[in-house]
């Protein structure tokens, strides 16, 4: 048995996110379904972390164990042969037996898409959140500011969550713009359920004017779901990079 460990790019519009789940449509189930008809073996792989259904990937990383005897060289090919044009193996490369794919990741960088143009992209609409007023970027990063370092991230996840340690360091978070578009870049040592696009509705809010960039320490300190603002819309994040 081998080790290879993956990065894999998806649009992930079509899919109930990136985990398996029961009668969905996931990546997951897209990559070992195409793993299940090159090797004939049962293949499980295991991801640096879930997407939810929407939210796409540029560097999602994977790892998997087989007996196969395919070319390294070749995993690749073999397998986008075997894919949706939504999914794409972006390089395979054999790991060491004891490397994994979750437990490794030192850091993982996601990036938000805010297409502010006075009318939406018909090429970005899949790819971005249109907001069409101007944003007061100097606002948003003042607000960021505040996110930035080991946190109790309660007031920034979803009530879903059910992961009880919810403290967080986030190493960067930016605020920049290209054009009409907007990015918000958020590293970290990893994220809560919802935790970045909650993040990126709270600084849109500061931006448009309806929250002072300083109330993100209030709403740190308060624990409290409520307290922060909406969950940008999925499809505007995506995972960019693990480093391991």
């Amino acid at each position: 048995m081998r080790r290879l460990k993956c990065v894999v790019a998806y649009d992930g519009t079509d899919y109930s996110g990136f985990q398996v789940q029961p009668d969905q449509i996931t990546v997951q189930g897209e990559i070992e379904a195409a793993l299940r008809r090159i090797t004939g073996e049962e293949i499980q792989i295991v991801g640096s972390g879930r997407t939810d259904a929407g939210v796409h990937a540029r560097g999602q990383v994977f790892h998997f164990d087989t007996a196969s005897g395919i070319p390294l060289e070749k995993w690749a090919f073999v397998l986008n042969n075997q894919l949706p044009d939504s999914i794409v193996i972006r390089s395979v490369e054999e790991a060491a037996p004891t490397f994994h794919a979750r437990f490794d990741v030192k850091v993982k960088e996601y990036r938000y898409c805010i297409d502010n143009g006075p009318t939406p992209d018909v090429f970005r609409h899949r790819y971005a959140d249109h907001i069409r007023h101007p944003l007061d970027l100097e606002a948003m990063r003042r607000a960021a500011a505040h996110l930035v370092g080991e946190h109790d991230f309660t007031s920034f996840c979803s009530a879903k969550t059910f992961v009880e340690d919810k403290v967080r360091t986030v190493y960067d978070l930016r605020v920049e713009q290209t054009g009409s578009e907007i990015w918000v870049v958020c590293r970290g040592n990893g994220f809560l359920y919802n935790m970045v696009r909650i993040i990126v509705g709270t600084l849109v809010e500061v931006g448009q004017g309806k929250r002072h960039p300083d109330e993100i320490k209030d709403i740190l300190q308060a624990r409290d779901r409520e307290q922060a603002g909406k969950t940008a819309p999925a499809k505007g994040l995506t995972m960019w990079e693990v480093t391991y």
